[in-house]
């Protein structure tokens, strides 16, 4: 299959890439140097993709990405693409485990239930497609504040009513924001019975390939096991349901 691909359209990927990966801006000896390839076809492809809309230049040999990412942005985000792409990934960890698991969007200050799967046993915690879990006292809440940038954070903890769910809830702002300092650092967050007695759970991020958050798993259930004995088996297969899911959305990429 391998030959049935086109050199020139995935140098053209590449160089969008270079903007995924963090730059705003770039020239054509940025896009030489990153390529492999010569100032003559790196001009050729950074007008080529001013031509196809995909880029636009700001300035002499300045080049920025096109608004025509806007609109396939907004495409990719609507519908119910994501869940349907995580539900196998999802419904896999649930057999892995012989717990309930979830995957979740931000929305709104919120953690939203997008998809889940449950254990093949008579006795398990649910949870219903859209419930809105608290930002502060939940694993996958948690998980999206951690990823968020320090402004967001802030606006976040000025509008949020930090209001005890659970004799184990954290409201003190700076004890949250050292929490959520540890769990950017150490990949994954957990619920220790923070939003409602008896719900343990652990979660890890989905990223972009560039590390951006887009959605969470988490394995979650009424045993204190969940997070105790279990707890290191546990994160290794949630963490290994997240890079399957990565795949999943980027295929062979």
């Amino acid at each position: 299959m391998t030959s049935q691909l086109n050199g020139s359209v995935l140098k053209a990927f590449k160089i969008l890439d270079l903007f995924a990966a963090g730059k705003s801006e770039l020239t054509a000896k940025e896009t030489a140097d990153a390529l492999g390839i010569n100032m003559i076809t790196a001009h050729r492809f950074l007008h080529t993709l001013v031509h196809a809309g995909a880029l636009r230049a700001t300035s002499r040999g300045v080049f920025r990405l096109g608004y025509m990412f806007a609109d396939l942005g907004d495409r990719v985000l609507q519908g119910d693409n994501l869940p349907m792409m995580l539900q196998p990934v999802l419904d896999q960890l649930a057999r892995d485990t012989g717990e309930a698991c979830m995957a979740t969007e931000f929305d709104r200050d919120m953690a939203v239930c997008i998809a889940k799967a449950l254990p093949d046993r008579a006795l398990y915690v649910d949870i219903r497609i859209g419930s809105k879990l608290d930002a502060f006292c939940t694993a996958h809440g948690k998980l999206w504040l951690a990823h968020m940038s320090a402004a967001d954070q802030d606006r976040y903890f000025t509008n949020a009513d930090l209001t005890n769910k659970t004799d184990h809830t954290i409201t003190d702002i700076d004890t949250l924001k050292s929490e959520l300092a540890t769990i950017r650092a150490q990949g994954f967050s957990t619920n220790n019975g923070e939003r409602e007695h008896d719900i343990y759970a652990i979660a890890v991020p989905i990223t972009t390939q560039h590390g951006k958050m887009i959605s969470a798993f988490s394995v979650f259930g009424a045993s204190p096991a969940t997070l105790v004995q279990n707890r290191d088996i546990l994160l290794t297969k949630l963490q290994a349901a997240a890079r399957s899911a990565q795949h999943a959305i980027y295929g062979d990429a």
